[in-house]
């Protein structure tokens, strides 16, 4: 591994950050003339099924632990504990036992196939997976298996991972059952949250948090077109990350590439450590010559990030839609946990172009009166798709193709406005929703908030990257995670990446869930 310059360890070390300085000095590049040098982790977890996808990756490559085990080990977590999350919806545990066993035996003979080696992962629904049922949760496709596996998740495999099964989304990621608060479809029911079954796991990415979360798997691959990773991260309390919109292929994913919402979806990795986005985000970003809209961009490494230079906004209210105190205060504490580490702080709020975000989003949305959702749904050949969506359609009617250009327009100037507003800043905190996880059932008449879409579907709409961290937990004695969102400008994961670090470093980041 490359060493980091002393000076910026020496920073880190007397700011009390030894944690994080030691995380992020070993996410380095591999020097070209030299074997491949893998992350080291910084992980004190000793339990198998909850340490993290870097942990284990280092002790199946010492040989100190084999696939064979890990994978196992999961596979019993995810018997004992989904019968009540119903977060894995298809497994594929006969062949993964298989994969894992040749793994083994390719280490046994020196050969190492990537960072991820022998480690054991789910996949959310929505992306194709060779030889595995991938409905998408919609009923055209309940016994649909892909002929090859989506472009991310091939490239997991190529690194080593070893697939368990498929995680549990509303169909087509986007249509949930009504009344259901969480990651929900005709197909496979709703999914839980494991630190309070009656509570919602957020969606589209609800399964895979839930899981993740559990320690049913060490990490998973989530699809965000308006907060579908951060806010399962958020109430799962584990890690995730959008990456800049276009930084990673959408190939083989249910809503893949194309149209007026191609800059809003985005796949990206969700685990319980921050060193995992880290070590995964990399490897599944770039070009597959498929999706035209993918982006050449070299990823920037969070090692050399120097916080002592970054300027930090923040808002723990944006103005438009109020956070519940303990959301509030946990953003509060977030920053001054950051303070005298950074350049500088203040307080903003962008909260007139926030607003102007929103309505042009809301004006694309519904402009067609959700006639693509209808195309998706003719395409796969379902009849019956979600009664949620149904409903919307039957009162939603479509706009003029001017009134929708416009809308395109004022959206575009709402995120160059949005640029400037940022311009003297580097990196901004803020909440991922206005309350930690609500209720599942919806109680006659009662509506849930919607106020997380303010605080996620903005960045979806100016296409910024955002992480999202555990930094705190309800009061009310029910111990549910609160996450905090960590953004900063395109092509910019590595500060959102380094940032969340440091905050992990101080609030422990994921903890164990009863279940």
């Amino acid at each position: 591994m490359l060493p980091t310059s002393s000076s910026r360890r020496a920073f880190l070390r007397t700011a009390g950050l030894a944690g994080s300085a030691a995380f992020l000095s070993q996410i380095v590049p591999a020097r070209a003339s030299a074997a491949p040098a893998y992350a080291a982790s910084t992980d004190k977890t000793d339990e198998l099924i909850y340490m993290s996808a870097t942990k284990l990756a280092q002790l199946i490559r010492e040989k100190k632990v084999s696939s064979v085990e890990a994978t196992k080990a999961y596979i019993d977590r995810q018997l004992a504990v989904n019968d009540r999350l119903n977060a894995v919806v298809m497994n594929c545990y006969s062949r993964a036992l298989q994969e894992a066993a040749a793994a083994d035996a390719a280490l046994a003979r020196g050969d190492i196939k990537g960072a991820l080696h022998g480690v054991p992962m789910t996949i959310k629904d929505s992306l194709d997976t060779e030889g595995v049922i991938t409905t998408g949760a919609t009923y055209g496709r309940q016994q649909y298996i892909p002929k090859k596996d989506a472009t991310v998740v091939a490239r997991l495999r190529a690194a080593g991972a070893i697939l368990l099964g498929k995680t549990n989304t509303p169909e087509f990621t986007l249509g949930g059952l009504a009344g259901i608060n969480a990651a929900s479809n005709l197909l496979y029911g709703s999914s839980h949250n494991p630190y309070d079954l009656t509570r919602t796991t957020s969606g589209s990415s609800g399964g895979a948090g839930a899981i993740v979360a559990a320690g049913g798997a060490a990490f998973d691959i989530g699809s965000d077109w308006g907060g579908s990773i951060r806010g399962p991260a958020h109430n799962n309390g584990i890690v995730g990350i959008k990456p800049t919109s276009v930084r990673v292929p959408r190939t083989g994913h249910i809503v893949d590439y194309g149209g007026v919402f191609d800059l809003w979806q985005q796949l990206g990795p969700m685990a319980r450590r921050v060193e995992d986005i880290a070590l995964i985000t990399p490897l599944i970003s770039g070009p597959d010559f498929k999706d035209a809209s993918c982006a050449p961009v070299p990823w920037a490494d969070p090692a050399k990030v120097e916080l002592k230079k970054l300027r930090l906004a923040y808002f723990a209210d944006n103005g438009i839609a109020t956070p519940d105190e303990d959301t509030r205060k946990t953003v509060l504490q977030a920053v001054k946990w950051l303070e005298g580490l950074v350049a500088g702080v203040t307080q903003d709020a962008p909260t007139a172009i926030l607003t102007d975000l929103s309505a042009a989003r809301t004006k694309l949305t519904g402009g067609d009166a959700w006639a693509f959702y209808k195309r998706m749904a003719d395409k796969w050949g379902t009849k019956n798709f979600s009664p949620s969506v149904a409903e919307r359609m039957k009162t939603m009617k479509p706009i003029s193709s001017a009134e929708y250009i416009e809308a395109w327009e004022q959206a575009d100037a709402a995120k160059s406005r949005m640029l400037g507003w940022f311009k003297d800043y580097d990196v901004l905190i803020c909440p991922v929703a206005t309350s930690p996880a609500e209720i599942i059932d919806r109680p006659p008449g009662a509506s849930f908030s919607t106020g997380a879409w303010f605080y996620m579907g903005a960045f979806n709409s100016t296409g910024w990257p955002a992480t999202v961290v555990r930094c705190g937990t309800s009061s009310d004695g029910k111990n549910l995670p609160i996450g905090v969102q960590v953004v900063a400008a395109p092509w910019r994961e590595d500060i959102t990446i380094a940032v969340a670090a440091a905050l992990e470093a101080q609030s422990g980041g994921w903890q164990r869930p009863p279940i």
